[in-house]
């Protein structure tokens, strides 16, 4: 089975500093994986390299065995953790935006997911909630057709209310044949929906794994697990 993300001794670094030090690991279609990892460790860093905004210092970043560049973006999805839209714009108009950009996007996804999330059209973006404009950009996302999807802190300071939406939205909304790589200090929240986990400390990679080898070998919870490699 061809990997969906394979990142192969991957390095980089902003001011002298180490970003990513010698960083590999491969994908596969079909799951939801948690990248986990302290504020700093890295995580921000990958998901810019796998959606093509910033290059390695060294290694190389393939998605669907192809090198990340021009083709490779108009497969992979990509939730930062700044929106992409305008404040003057209505939900409406971000829809439009989003549909007139991606040849992939599903206009009918998205009036779905909009139902789902409870947003209306006429709203200014500039009057919703962050947890609200969190589910608009997550319907965004989503709305596309993509091979990887990419999510940045999706939940991260928004309520408990916005949260489970958001994660119920995510298991409900997910393509089944792409990947989704989701980053989060968050573990608690967040655990329940991912397949495999992959742990990142101080630009290294820690551990990767299937959450229920991770639940049976360790007897532990991923947040457990977490909370032991991390000392939080």
């Amino acid at each position: 089975m061809e990997s969906v993300l394979q990142l192969t001794n991957v390095t980089k670094s902003y001011r002298g500093k180490k970003a990513l030090d010698n960083v590999s690991f491969t994908l596969s279609p079909g799951k939801i994986i948690g990248l986990l990892g302290s504020n700093g460790s890295g995580k921000s860093t990958i998901m810019k390299l796998a959606a093509g905004l910033i290059q390695p210092a060294s290694g190389t970043v393939t998605i669907g065995g192809q090198l990340v560049g021009r083709e490779t973006r108009a497969v992979t999805s990509f939730m930062p953790d700044q929106p992409l839209t305008e404040s003057w714009m209505r939900v409406e108009n971000a829809i439009q935006y989003y549909n007139d950009f991606f040849t992939d996007f599903d206009a009918a996804k998205a009036n779905e997911m909009l139902t789902f999330m409870k947003l209306n059209k006429t709203d200014r973006i500039s009057t919703l909630s962050k947890g609200m404009n969190e589910r608009l950009q997550l319907t965004l996302t989503l709305s596309r057709n993509a091979k990887l999807y990419l999510l940045d802190e999706p939940i991260g300071g928004v309520d408990p209310v916005a949260r489970a939406k958001i994660l119920d939205a995510i298991v409900n909304y997910y393509n089944e044949e792409s990947s989704m790589l989701v980053s989060t200090h968050l573990v608690h929240d967040i655990e329940r929906i991912f397949d495999e986990v992959i742990f990142i400390r101080e630009g290294k990679i820690v551990l990767q794994d299937e959450v229920e080898n991770i639940r049976i070998t360790h007897g532990k919870s991923i947040d457990e697990m977490f909370k032991g490699v991390f000392g939080e």
